[in-house]
Order: C-alpha cells, then sequence, then structure tokens
C-alpha cells in the first residue's frame, strides 16, 4: 500500500477509463477517455502494441478474481478510413463510431469490412434520422445519450430499434432512477455516474460499526491522540481489532518484534497507516453496494495523496481521506452536509468534501476532472505526464487492495 511510482514508464497522453455496466452493475467493458498534446491520438502509437494500456486499464479485480475487460475505443473518421488501421486484438478492444461521422457509403463499407473481420462494432450519439439506418444493420452495440434524448422519449424510440437486435446501451446515466427505467425498456448496459449520486433516506443515521470508523479517524486527525487513546476506541469493537492484529501481521508488515497489546500495533503500524486501513475498512463495509463504487473511492483517494506527495504538500494523507470520503454519501446513502454533522472530520477536509475548497479541494478537484476525462478543464499544478502516471499507479493500487480485501 506503499509502492512508489518511479518504476511508471511516463505516456505523452492523458487517459482514464469509464466504467461500463450490466445490469447486474457489475463492470464488464471500459470506455477509454484520452487525449494528447496534439489532440489526436495514433492507435499505432499507442493502442495497437502497448501492455501498459491492456495490464492497466483492462485490467479489473472483481469478486476477488484478476481479469481483462474489453475496452470501447472512440474512432474519428480519420483514423477509422486511415489506410494503416492496425490489427487490434478483437477481444480487448469494442470500435466506436461517433454519432457525428460523416455517414458516406466509404465510410459504411469500412464499417462493413471491420465487422466481417471480426470486430465487436458500437454507435454512439444515435439519433432517429435516415442517415443512421444503414449502420443499425452493421454495428452490435447502439449507445443512447440519456440526456440528449430525454426519458419520456426513450421508449418509443427502444420500440423503433427492437426489430435490428441491437444491445442497447444508456449512456449518461446520472440517477439510480434513470438506471431503474433503462432496466425496465430493456437495456443490457450502462454508462454513467449513477453510482456516485446517493439516494438519500430521510433521517438516516450512521450504524454503529459506521460511527466507531468514523470516531477513530476523527481521533486519529487529533495532534494530542496517542495510540493508548485511539486503543480505547477501537477495543469496543472486537472485529476491529481483530482486523488491526491481523493487518499488523500479515506479510506486507513483517515485524520482527512479538505484538504485545493493540496500542503496541496501532504504535508499529503508526498513525498514518492506521488511518488509511480504517478508510479501507469503512468504504468495504458496505455490502449491498456494488464493487465498482469501492474501487473508485479507492482509485481517487490514492490519485489525490500521490499528486499531494508530487507537490509536495504537507500531510498528503489528508488528501488521501479526502479523495475516498468525496463518495461516502453515494456509500451511505446521504447527503453530504448531512453526513459531516455526525463526524467531526478536520474543517480542511469538510471544506474540499462540501465546495472543493483550500488546498485539499484543489487536488481533488483536479482528480475528479482527469477521471471524469476533462482534461480540457483542468489547470494543472505538474507536468501532464504526472498526472497519467499517478492515474494509472492509483488504478494498480486499487486493484492490489481489492485483491487483498477480498482474501480477508
Amino acid at each position: 500500500m506503499t509502492d512508489s511510482t518511479d518504476t511508471d514508464e511516463p505516456m505523452d497522453l492523458l487517459l482514464a477509463r469509464q466504467p461500463v455496466f450490466n445490469k447486474s452493475q457489475d463492470v464488464v467493458a471500459y470506455l477509454l477517455l484520452y487525449r494528447n498534446d496534439d489532440n489526436a491520438l495514433t492507435i499505432n502509437d499507442h493502442l495497437a502494441t502497448s501492455s501498459v494500456i491492456l495490464n492497466t486499464y483492462a485490467s479489473i479485480c472483481q469478486h476477488g478474481q484478476v481479469r481483462s475487460l474489453p475496452c470501447y475505443l472512440k474512432l474519428t473518421d480519420t483514423t477509422l478510413m486511415a489506410e494503416n488501421f492496425p490489427e487490434l486484438p478483437k477481444e480487448n478492444f469494442i470500435l466506436e463510431i461517433l454519432g457525428h461521422s460523416d455517414i458516406t457509403p466509404a465510410l459504411i463499407e469500412r464499417v462493413k469490412e471491420l465487422g466481417e473481420q471480426g470486430y465487436r462494432l458500437a454507435l454512439s450519439e444515435y439519433k432517429p434520422e435516415p442517415k443512421f439506418e444503414p449502420l443499425l444493420n452493421l454495428v452490435h452495440i447502439l449507445k443512447l445519450d440519456l440526456q440528449s434524448i430525454g426519458l419520456d422519449t426513450l421508449p418509443a424510440m427502444v420500440k423503433h430499434l427492437r426489430p435490428y437486435n441491437l444491445e442497447l446501451l444508456a449512456d449518461k446515466v446520472e440517477t439510480k432512477e434513470e438506471f431503474r427505467k433503462c432496466y425496465e425498456l430493456g437495456f443490457a448496459l450502462f454508462q454513467g455516474y449513477f453510482l456516485s449520486k446517493p439516494e438519500p433516506v430521510k433521517g438516516k443515521k450512521l450504524g454503529s460499526s459506521k460511527v466507531l470508523l468514523l470516531q477513530m479517524m476523527v481521533e486519529l486527525q487529533n495532534p494530542q491522540a496517542t495510540a493508548q487513546s485511539v486503543e480505547q476506541i477501537v477495543i469496543n469493537d472486537p472485529l476491529l481489532t481483530y482486523r488491526i492484529l491481523r493487518v499488523v501481521n500479515s506479510a506486507a508488515f513483517n515485524f520482527p518484534r512479538e505484538i504485545e497489546s493493540l496500542s503496541h500495533a496501532i504504535s508499529l503500524l503508526g498513525f498514518d497507516q492506521i488511518r488509511k486501513w480504517v478508510s479501507l475498512f469503512l468504504v468495504t463495509d458496505t455490502q449491498e453496494k456494488p464493487e465498482e463504487l469501492t474501487r473508485s473511492m479507492l482509485v481517487r483517494g490514492r490519485m489525490c495523496e500521490l499528486l499531494a506527495e508530487m507537490l509536495g504538500r504537507e500531510q498528503p494523507i489528508n488528501n488521501f481521506i479526502a479523495g475516498l470520503f468525496s463518495k461516502l454519501d453515494a456509500l451511505l446513502d446521504m447527503e453530504m452536509p448531512d453526513l459531516l454533522t455526525q463526524v467531526s472530520l478536520q474543517n480542511d477536509v469538510k471544506a474540499a468534501l462540501l465546495n472543493h475548497e483550500g488546498q485539499l479541494g484543489q487536488i481533488l478537484e483536479q482528480v475528479c476532472q482527469y477521471e471524469s476525462g476533462e482534461f480540457d478543464d483542468m489547470t494543472f499544478l505538474l507536468d501532464k505526464a504526472f498526472y497519467e502516471t499517478a492515474y494509472r499507479h492509483s488504478l494498480n493500487w486499487s486493484q492490489q487492495v481489492m485483491a487483498s480485501l477480498s482474501d480477508k
């Protein structure tokens, strides 16, 4: 959990991924979001030969198993029609034709050729216009933009598309209610940020185990805190006591001395490591939530921490906590202001979570923009290559943590 990014080879493009879900809200693919300095990605340079992309951006630890998922790759007209279009591994990539493409007979023929070669094909930004009809007989997946189409007109559109036997993907699903309506209409795939939005339960209070973990977080941020004061909180929960002792005795912490007490274990780990593990226990204890929510929280927290380290900021662990907790409202189905009234976090962490204010909020906002692919909106605090390296490292780190936690 403390490995470095020193060995990560920098890439000359900004690259992030967005999950594609099935009806069970399991991740079944990723959409690659990318930009390089000239805003024109060359597939030959990066995707046809890049083991980094396949090993990191397509890799996932899911239900305790590490495996590779296919990636949706958006193709511009220029790339699609290029004579030197590379032979990409068909099991790893789904080729996405953009709805604003110039749909000429030549482009239609090219799409037909790619389908005959065995590529899975998707069409995005679809509208019920005659120019799209030829492509509906050639592609396998059709992406419908909910925010552009609107839920009211969706049923009629789905009915019109049914004879084509397409796999329908609901794009830009922002709420759980939108997810449910698309599910009922027969959509098979879903993309958007609906997992990051809470479904608040009025008057909801935190459960006792969550309260205890948050009390620990508060105590660990107290300058006067000691191993003994933290121990007094932990010993109220036998399971938490056992989990901390198990962490100390794990292969990751090979201490030569015998553990004499819980406070001794806390002293050996150090407060920063205890903070991190308590945070991980907090986000992985909500079993009814999809794994992707936990995964995305870990990635965001770790990337915030890494950028803070690269910038030489004090106490990078607070950036980790701010990033991790930025989706705690979705995990616990509580509005963030209501959640923060039930726990006394530091003021700078609260300001970052509520309004992206202060130094913690500055980094948190940048990480949120990066993971959404909003690269043009970012005001970079470091060289762009550091962001991609930090994001890629965070993906790998989150995978290691998910695998480790599935063994416990």
